[in-house]
């Protein structure tokens, strides 16, 4: 048996407790500020023993969730009101889903918006406030980008009559220039501010080779969410300038963040409980 599935073995709180000293362990349960976790962070525990996976995220101190699994109405395999009460039961509260939808083909946004009413409707569910597109294909033209900024606007319409927000999330590609325009201006430029927001990846718009404060800057309303993410743990690159980031999207009315480690220099579980470490000790995160 590997490391990994051991530490999964183990209940919630002695298997981070054994990687802690007691008083750090006391400082991370009566931790107060709300750290959220992407789950995907954790991709292969969550698809092994998801509930227990989530004990231990809640041992370690993580405050709200940001799913990234859905399929044929369930979330990680649980009905989503299972799913809200045994996270609420933990003392989490589930905030964001991930979900990539029905693929788009330009033409049939009309038929795919049945299934975002129920995707919607079993994410409110759960409790979450927002259900977020992490990822698109890259358009080869302005008017093939047009049509996924309508598509965007009326999933945004479901979103907002089943009582959600709609948001995409970013990665470095979205950077790019399409006929002089770079993408996510351009998609940020042309949907409805009160139908479509984005979820701002810090880490992949520097990568993509722009300062995530000033994007937070240009578009103050657009950014309510962000993924807190470096090259592996939370601040171990020391190319990140978390501080400036946070209190540039403090200053905006930014909402939550969720943690996202998707690369690691430990076992997952030990990598996503350094990352809160760090944010949960930093003076510049509230």
């Amino acid at each position: 048996m590997n490391n990994r599935r051991a530490f999964l073995k183990a209940s919630g709180a002695l298997a981070i407790g054994a990687l802690l000293k007691p008083s750090d362990l006391f400082a991370l349960r009566m931790a107060k500020k709300p750290i959220g976790l992407q789950l995907y962070s954790l991709r292969a525990d969550m698809r092994e023993d998801p509930q227990n996976t989530l004990r231990m995220v809640a041992s370690i101190g993580y405050k709200t969730l940001e799913t990234a699994n859905y399929n044929e109405g369930l979330i990680y395999g649980m009905e989503p009101i299972f799913f809200r009460r045994y996270i609420e039961d933990l003392g989490l509260k589930m905030r964001s889903a991930h979900v990539g939808g029905p693929q788009f083909d330009g033409s049939n946004k009309e038929e795919l918006m049945n299934w975002w009413k129920k995707a919607v409707s079993d994410h409110k569910a759960t409790g979450a406030k927002y259900i977020i597109k992490p990822s698109m294909p890259i358009p080869t033209s302005l008017s093939e980008l047009d049509k996924w900024c309508d598509y965007y606007n009326s999933i945004g319409e479901v979103a907002k009559k089943g009582g959600m927000m709609f948001g995409f999330h970013n990665h470095a590609r979205e950077f790019e220039q399409i006929e002089g325009k770079i993408m996510l201006d351009y998609m940020i430029e042309n949907t409805d501010e009160k139908l479509v927001f984005y979820e701002l990846d810090v880490y992949w718009a520097q990568k993509g080779g722009q300062d995530p404060v000033d994007y937070l800057n240009k578009y103050p309303k657009r950014f309510p969410v962000l993924h807190i993410k470096d090259e592996e743990e939370i601040g171990a690159s020391g190319t990140m300038d978390f501080k400036e980031i946070f209190e540039t999207a403090y200053k905006h009315g930014m909402k939550d963040y969720f943690v996202e480690v998707e690369r690691y220099n430990y076992e997952p579980l030990e990598s996503v409980l350094k990352s809160f470490e760090y944010l949960n000790t930093a003076s510049f995160v509230k």
